[in-house]
């Protein structure tokens, strides 16, 4: 860092996004980007757009937002529309938390989390996953402090159901209680539907998995109208023009035809389940998935060397260096030649090691 960093950073970890290479070809299973592209429609809506990149956006999104409340039995000022997630998200860390507020999240979920945390200077707890590596509901009952929940989680994929998340919303009244549902839509329960019953509720979700728009850089937060408020004054006050014109018609013409998205959905789901009996039958353990990413570890062979030696073969995928989790690999769910691929090449890797009959 330079001699001009200011000290209140001088500790921070930032968040290190998944590794996208130049190198060679990879088979991509490392960034749980949808193995589908968007409809084609959405390109064209893009491009339309582009003769009009002289003159700002529409601050506030609301061709957008009107149509994305329609598709989800919404009203327009329940939502905000945000550059990804994550901005929603940090917007979330800003509004809700400060020196009396503490952050509350599991000890092993996204990592994001505890750098919102630390940038927004903000106190935060980080409560531990059970040993199987699933959320204690008891853990965030009276919780005192603004709960973050992944749901389904990530990097493990388990989903807590509904009934989970309402015991959360009911014993934290004065709390805000955020469900990050970035992978909702590959087997999950959203919690969309309870945001009018639980003013203390923000749902946040994106367009980068289920959709297909992860170059496209567009999330929104669902909430009572008062939370939305108070999320646009932080927007208002960092990024008014936070979506470009390119997105906003993109996230349209995506709308428009989220029948396609859905079936891609239900594509991966499917994938996702016949590369889970593979991996099972190679002799990994794979905890139960309800995201576009299987969650994996072999007995006998250290997560980073399957790491390691599947990227010599060609395939990608995430290695985190946490103690509790350094044995796992996530694994994106690609399409059905990707993952046949890589259990090739796991095959290949256990025979090399006499772990398997050849």
């Amino acid at each position: 860092m330079s001699r001009f960093f200011s000290e209140k950073f001088a500790e921070l970890e930032a968040y290190v996004p998944g590794e996208q290479p130049k190198d060679q070809q990879y088979v991509k299973l490392n960034t749980n980007e949808n193995a589908f592209p968007p409809h084609q429609a959405v390109a064209k809506a893009a491009a339309a757009e582009s003769e009009k990149l002289h003159l700002y956006p529409d601050p506030e999104c609301l061709d957008l937002r009107v149509c994305l409340a329609e598709k989800l039995g919404l009203e327009p000022e329940e939502l905000v529309l945000t550059n990804g997630s994550d901005e929603v998200l940090n917007f979330a860390f800003m509004a809700f938390c400060d020196e009396h507020i503490p952050a509350l999240f599991p000890d092993i979920t996204y990592g994001f989390y505890p750098v919102f945390a630390r940038v927004d200077q903000v106190p935060f707890r980080q409560i531990p996953l059970q040993e199987d590596l699933t959320v204690r509901v008891q853990d965030y009952l009276h919780a005192a402090g603004t709960i973050f929940l992944a749901n389904p989680n990530a990097p493990t994929g388990i989903a807590l159901s509904l009934d989970d998340i309402v015991r959360i919303l009911e014993t934290n009244p004065y709390n805000v209680v955020v469900v990050d549902e970035a992978y909702v839509d590959f087997g999950a329960e959203s919690c969309l539907p309870l945001i009018r019953e639980y003013d203390n509720l923000l749902v946040v979700q994106t367009f980068s998995k289920s959709r297909s728009l992860a170059g496209g850089r567009l999330g929104f937060g669902a909430a009572n109208p008062e939370i939305i408020r108070d999320l646009n004054t932080i927007r208002y006050s960092t990024n008014p023009y936070n979506l470009d014109r390119l997105t906003l018609a993109a996230g349209i013409a995506c709308l428009t035809h989220d029948d396609y998205n859905r079936r891609n959905c239900r594509i991966i789901i499917r994938t996702r389940e016949t590369a889970r009996k593979a991996l099972t039958g190679l002799g990994f353990e794979v905890l139960p998935s309800s995201a576009n990413f299987l969650f994996a570890r072999h007995p006998a062979i250290p997560g980073e060397e399957v790491y390691r030696r599947l990227k010599e073969k060609g395939v990608l995928v995430r290695h985190f260096a946490g103690e509790r989790i350094r044995d796992y690999n996530r694994i994106s769910v690609g399409t059905e030649e990707q993952m046949e691929i890589l259990v090739n090449k796991l095959e290949e890797i256990l025979k090399e090691d006499g772990r398997m009959n050849a």
